[in-house]
């Protein structure tokens, strides 16, 4: 979401690396382009206007380092600024105290906070918790069915609320089942409004005061830029939130409400939604949230995306299969759906230092959803003697693969092409330092050396 900014950004460190060292001149030249950067990003105006004051006074005022270049001095200061703008230190959800913990989303109605609350039960089951489910929207045509539909997506209980009972009563009934049968953590989500009104408000306090939540998450659209900031600002007023949950920021929304709720409402971003699957919520980590921005990208968030998604037995598996030269088509389709699993291909390449810079490249290959599924269709289109030994698909397989992956003959030979090649690759990296080694060369697959 925050790639026109990062843009920018880059725009603006890149003509200061031209500079021999920092001088007053070029550092007031570069914050006004860093200003409006951050307003076309619709970062609110006062904190944009503090932003660039604190990095201005701290440029102005640093010392000349050997190692670094103007341009990199500059970018170090706006990076820690970023993170103090984003909030500083992941902070994570309070699950000590009281038990059951009680987590209460708040929010207007459309912002995601019933597939929020259905995430963040996933979440919270996967690291050991007993969460119980509480739908105490009891105005939503079918919001109490939709999280009984996510519950059981996930195997987490929900609460057997109806339209006549309540909300507060419901919240109180809910407490007392989680008590009774050991539940942890309750996760209730309550109603909305199209806009913020009194009638919302008292509905909400009154919930809170019966229940006294460990947490009080307000879930926001990120698409909805500045009016999530000043949302979030009334909803602190009359219930003093805890943190706040962005949620769309897979989208295309500029980022600034990302940079600005924090110094708005004085509460920190907890949660971040960034797909529409069940495990599409993420830990929000202001110092990685800033290196994207600054097109550092974010090994990290990678990693961890890559060992969650990743099955120890079967990559032990496939490193020995690339050792052997065994690496099959069927491999090759296990390997896009772990891919899938971490997230779109966009937001894995966002994670990649220096990936902005590779992609305003002339011909520079881009993220291709599309053919990452054309890829496995056509694989799975293939019948599982074809998957092991590609050699055997001629002329007339090839047809009958395209006719049921629903693609043309050339999109099957590009796939069997590109196979064909890593293989080679592969033969190539084998007995290198440091890349597939361990074992003896091998002839490469029979296949392979009639091409």
């Amino acid at each position: 979401m925050f790639e026109n900014l990062t843009d920018r950004l880059e725009g603006v460190f890149k003509k200061l690396r031209g500079h021999g060292k920092l001088t007053e001149e070029n550092i007031q030249d570069a914050m006004g382009e860093v200003r409006m950067a951050l307003l076309e990003a619709d970062v609110n105006f006062n904190v944009v206007k503090q932003f660039i004051a604190t990095v201005t006074e701290k440029a102005v005022g640093v010392e000349v380092s050997q190692a670094l270049s103007p341009g990199q001095q500059i970018i170090k200061i706006v990076h820690e600024e970023l993170v103090a703008l984003l909030g500083g230190n992941t902070e994570q959800i309070r699950l000590d105290g009281r038990q059951p913990v009680i987590i209460m989303m708040a929010g207007l109605q459309g912002s995601g906070k019933t597939t929020t609350s259905g995430k963040l039960a996933r979440m919270l089951k996967e690291k050991g918790r007993r969460p119980y489910l509480v739908p105490a929207d009891v105005y939503r045509p079918a919001a109490i069915e939709q999280l009984q539909i996510l519950g059981g997506k996930i195997d987490v209980p929900v609460h057997p609320s109806t339209t006549e009972t309540k909300p507060v009563d419901i919240c109180r009934q809910a407490v007392a089942v989680a008590r009774a049968k050991n539940y942890d953590t309750l996760i209730i989500d309550t109603a909305g409004r199209l806009h913020v009104d009194e009638l919302l408000m008292g509905e909400l306090k009154e919930i809170q005061a019966a229940i006294r939540p460990s947490e009080v998450l307000f879930v926001a659209d990120a698409m909805t830029g500045q009016d999530a900031v000043t949302v979030a600002g009334k909803f602190n007023e009359d219930l003093e939130i805890t943190g706040v949950v962005l949620t769309k920021m897979e989208g295309d929304a500029r980022g600034g409400a990302a940079l600005s709720i924090k110094n708005v409402t004085g509460k920190p971003i907890k949660f971040t939604g960034v797909g529409e699957g069940l495990d599409a919520l993420e830990i929000f980590h202001p110092d990685r949230t800033a290196s994207r921005i600054l097109g550092m990208g974010d090994v990290l968030t990678l990693i961890e995306k890559a060992e969650a998604v990743v099955d120890k037995k079967k990559a032990d598996k496939l490193i020995n299969k690339l050792r052997q030269n065994t690496f099959t088509l069927e491999d090759f389709l296990d390997q896009i759906q772990q891919i899938k699993k971490m997230g779109s291909l966009e937001q894995i390449m966002a994670m990649i230092p220096g990936i902005n810079k590779l992609k305003q490249l002339k011909d520079a290959p881009q993220p291709n959803e599309k053919e990452l599924s054309k890829t496995e269709a056509i694989i799975r289109s293939m019948t599982r003697k074809e998957r092991h030994n590609y050699a055997i698909i001629n002329t007339s397989r090839r047809q009958r693969i395209a006719s049921g992956s629903g693609t043309d003959v050339a999109d099957v030979n590009r796939v069997i092409k590109s196979y064909s090649t890593m293989l080679k690759m592969m033969q190539k990296m084998r007995g290198k330092p440091g890349l597939i080694t361990g074992q003896k060369r091998r002839k490469l697959p029979k296949g392979l050396r009639k091409n």
